[in-house]
């Protein structure tokens, strides 16, 4: 309607004609209902948002979060006697990376390419266009990426790490200094490997474990600045987290990503988002940034695109399925980009991703929009976090982003940390429960140049939550067998490497206990459970 009368008015001016003010006043009648109706829209589906997110209320006042799904798919758990899982953490030299999946009841070891897919991103699986080249499927990803980030190009890639790849060899030289809110391993150990150092940010009071700041992960945006003021020709890039994984899946605010954009933008540096975990900041986003509550997930994702230069991900988390990539704006660089793309992942319309992984992430990206779908992680994690503490075990709050997280340095205080404590309540866990964690802390760090050890601020042990793969009362059993543990804490020693790799050791590395205290706690737990596993 507005474009007729826009038309109309165009040509009586080409023909130096009076036009009607009467006609003038209806094109803007026309606009202010149009803006009215597109308000009262986004109200609605702002509205539709807070019912999806929403708790539900037992009849008998019990709060709790309720899965918005059915399982259609099954895949059978086994829960082995607790000796034999003590065979098999023995086995597996006391690394959870080396145990066989067939021997894990529950499997909280990550997030990464084992959340369960929909019914859609099935469909679409078996709908793609197979080609090496040129498959229709990857336009569709192109496409939607594009949709979601507002951003030029997009080169896709196997999953994460390789995007980290990538980047760190085209951008980080001998000598550079690569801030950011919190460093990530494989991000770190990539930027190290070509000759930088990682220059950590974090806002004050990011590395409490208990806390009630709603946005840990926040970038110190004056420490950024200052930085920034002595150095920026050292700076190839400013690396923000979305959802700091290494200090218990913290979210950045909206509000602190401006004022980092803003700054990086003053400098000329451009600003990358590592967006692998940003659908549960999307979702703290949307619950605890006042200024955002009446914004969609949609508008949200947007608001922060803008701020970025280089957005790259994992579709393994954010996606729900295996594959990733690299979205960018307009640059010098892409052209370079797309040469290594090439060189290290596959042809550019498939970046070492099968087309089946490409149609569901497709869609993945699309269903990450909807807020019903986002809010299962967040909201099976902050019931988890909850009920633990009411236990009185200590955890990381308030609660984040992709899991649990044991503070073990409260959990065990008597292991000192060259003996890495969350690793071995890692291993206790096992034993306790056939649960897999996995270990956030001075293990996954690396040796000092003169071998001392690193010791982290921070020991979790990581509890993940895969995205509507566990049902409550699997939750449920996960509180009981933490909850028995901290009961039995005074058994649980140390553990230390009997075999060490250099590089990202705590994925391969072989390990010990320090004394026979994995026996006395199965010999304990089979005293209190009796028969039961």
């Amino acid at each position: 309607m507005v474009t007729r009368l826009n038309d109309v008015l165009l040509r009586q001016r080409r023909m130096d004609v009076f036009y009607y003010p009467s006609l003038v006043l209806l094109a803007a009648a026309s606009t202010t209902t149009l803006v009215n109706e597109s308000k009262n829209k986004r109200t609605r589906d702002t509205a539709k948002e807070e019912r999806d997110m929403q708790n539900i209320r037992l009849f008998t006042g019990e709060m709790m979060p309720l899965e918005r799904h059915k399982v259609r798919i099954v895949q059978k758990l086994e829960l082995l006697p607790v000796e034999e899982r003590l065979q098999k953490l023995q086995d597996a030299k006391n690394n959870l990376y080396l145990l066989r999946n067939k021997d894990i009841f529950l499997d909280m070891l990550t997030d990464s390419g084992v959340n369960a897919m929909s019914d859609n991103q099935m469909a679409a699986m078996l709908n793609a266009d197979d080609a090496y080249a040129g498959s229709e499927t990857f336009y569709q990803l192109e496409a939607k990426v594009k949709e979601i980030f507002g951003l030029d190009h997009f080169l896709p890639t196997h999953q994460g790490r390789a995007c980290e790849k990538v980047l760190a060899d085209l951008l980080v030289k001998p000598g550079h200094l690569l801030p950011m809110n919190y460093h990530f391993t494989t991000t770190k150990a990539h930027i190290v490997r070509c000759g930088g150092e990682v220059i950590e940010l974090l806002c004050e009071g990011g590395e409490e474990c208990e806390s009630n700041k709603p946005f840990k992960g926040n970038m110190n945006t004056q420490a950024l600045r200052d930085f920034l003021a002595t150095n920026a020709d050292k700076v190839p890039f400013v690396r923000m987290e979305a959802g700091a994984n290494l200090i218990g899946g913290q979210p950045f605010s909206l509000a602190n990503l401006k004022e980092a954009a803003a700054i990086t933008k003053e400098f000329d540096i451009p600003l990358v988002l590592d967006a692998s975990l940003l659908q549960d900041n999307l979702y703290h986003i949307k619950k605890r940034e006042a200024s955002c509550q009446d914004m969609s997930v949609r508008e949200i994702t947007r608001a922060i695109a803008d701020c970025c230069d280089i957005i790259y991900f994992s579709a393994r988390k954010f996606g729900f399925a295996k594959g990733g990539g690299i979205a960018m704006r307009e640059s010098p660089q892409v052209n370079r980009l797309k040469e290594l793309i090439v060189l290290n992942e596959g042809f550019l319309t498939y970046g070492g991703m099968s087309v089946r992984e490409m149609a569901a992430i497709t869609i993945g990206l699309e269903e990450t929009m909807d807020m019903s779908v986002i809010s299962q992680g967040p909201e099976f994690i902050a019931y988890m976090v909850g009920e633990l503490k009411k236990r009185g075990v200590p955890v990381v709050t308030p609660a984040g982003g992709l899991g649990c997280h044991l503070n073990a340095m409260k959990f065990v205080p008597n292991i000192p940390g060259e003996e890495y404590p969350a690793g071995a309540l890692a291993s206790a866990l096992y034993i306790a429960g056939g649960i897999r964690g996995m270990e956030r802390g001075t293990m996954s760090e690396t040796r000092k140049p003169d071998g001392s050890e690193n010791i982290a601020p921070m020991e979790l042990l990581r509890l993940a939550i895969p995205r509507r793969v566990f049902t409550l009362s699997q939750i449920k059993y996960a509180i009981d067998r933490v909850h028995w543990l901290w009961e039995n804490r005074s058994l649980i020693e140390g553990i230390r490497f009997s075999k060490e790799p250099q590089i990202l050791r705590f994925f391969i590395g072989e390990l010990e206990p320090v004394s026979d205290w994995q026996e006395k706690l199965a010999k304990r737990f089979r005293q209190d459970f009796g028969d039961s596993l």
